[in-house]
């Protein structure tokens, strides 16, 4: 199950770290580590040199059934493009990732990778420092034509021009509701008194604020300070009530499947699974919205194949090639075109796939899914600092 490597033990700003001592460092003015424009491009070596390093996240891409080692859709760009991809699972957390790579990056230097893959929180920060090239979308048609458009505008970086959608997801409600023996429609059933002490959510604070302000119908696309105190309020009268069994990390898929819990805060692409092995197991959008996130394809400031990571990026962007992906790696899918690949194959299985809401929302769906505004570097030590003394980090 791909969810589990990625999303999982989410640390928050606990400790701080890298990112956030840079955070600090950064907090005012023109930040020391900003990188200007005219200085991200390096020499582009991709005419002359047929090849890419690309940095990913575990189990993030399809597998050959019969051998580990093959990737059908990265082996099919290295035979069309005759560009070899070397392929790495070295992502396993987003602020790790990004201490490994930031002393680089800061500093001018090359980073050894030519395209990589984090959360758009993330994403968000290296954009701001001006870490990351703008792509050139002419080298990016299947992109520019089947990007889906509610990925298009993020608060972080408008038009998508420095960074493309790898997989998407939810940020919902997941329940039992065979067990609970009630629907869940808004955030504030979680606060009925039946489900004292069986909810969980999130401890991330990038990964659970934006569903707990939706519940208290605050547009998350420009939440304001005010909005995020009045809902850390609600959650430290609740976290005091015994409402909330405890704050999670993916462990929270335990719970649910033993009954421990009977409805968590959850991320769409973990509960495909979960129902395939119990079919009580429900995920909802909430009627106030929920959080539509990405994880996102970012090209490094001085990367040596600009042009051959811009063409991988648009070959995974290709209706076919990402009907491939989501059948394995089950997150919703940013590119909608790949549904009408999926619904037409042969294969059953793959063809109840493009009728999936958590892979292809429906309208309904759609219409209340939002991509909530970045914290900014301004925002995240007062708000990390509230979030982590309700959570107990």
């Amino acid at each position: 199950m791909a969810d589990l490597s990625r999303r999982g033990l989410l640390r928050g700003m606990g400790a701080m770290g890298a990112t956030g001592a840079l955070a600090a460092m950064t907090g005012c003015g023109v930040p020391p580590a900003y990188v200007e424009a005219a200085d991200r491009a390096g020499p582009d070596r991709s005419s002359g040199d047929h090849r890419l390093v690309f940095a990913n996240w575990p189990l993030y891409i399809d597998v050959d059934d019969h051998d580990a080692e093959r990737r059908p859709t990265l082996d099919a760009f290295e035979r069309r493009t005759g560009i070899s991809v070397a392929y790495s699972e070295e992502i396993n957390d987003n602020d790790e990732f990004f201490g490994k790579i930031s002393p680089a990056l800061m500093n001018h230097q090359r980073t050894g990778r030519d395209l990589i893959v984090i959360s758009d929180w993330m994403c968000a920060r290296f954009v701001r420092l001006g870490w990351v090239q703008e792509m050139d979308r002419s080298a990016q048609p299947h992109v520019a034509r089947h990007l889906d458009p509610l990925l298009r505008t993020p608060h972080f970086d408008p038009g998508r021009t420095h960074s493309v959608p790898w997989q998407s997801g939810i940020t919902g409600i997941a329940y039992n509701r065979r067990k609970l023996g009630r629907e869940i429609r808004h955030t504030a059933d979680l606060w009925r008194s039946d489900l004292r002490g069986r909810v969980t959510l999130l401890s991330g604070l990038d990964e659970a604020f934006a569903l707990l302000m939706q519940g208290n119908g605050v547009d998350v696309t420009r939440w304001t300070g005010d909005e995020f105190h009045r809902m850390a309020d609600q959650l430290r009268g609740l976290v005091r009530k015994g409402h909330i069994r405890r704050f999670t990390g993916n462990d929270y898929i335990k719970d649910l499947d033993s009954g421990d819990v009977l409805a968590a805060q959850a991320y769409s692409g973990d509960v495909i699974q979960l129902q395939a092995d119990n079919p009580d197991i429900e995920f909802v959008v909430p009627e106030e919205g929920a959080e539509l996130w990405a994880e996102s394809l970012m090209i490094p400031n001085l990367a040596d194949h600009k042009h051959n990571a811009e063409r991988l990026i648009d070959h995974y962007y290709r209706p076919e090639v990402a009907a491939d992906l989501a059948a394995w790696v089950n997150y919703v899918c940013p590119v909608p075109a790949a549904r009408d690949v999926l619904a037409s194959s042969k294969d059953k299985e793959r063809a109840e796939l493009a009728e999936d809401p958590l892979i292809f929302p429906d309208d309904a769906m759609r219409k209340r899914l939002a991509i909530a505004r970045d914290i900014t570097s301004k925002e995240r030590t007062e708000f990390a600092k509230e979030w982590n003394g309700i959570v107990g980090l």
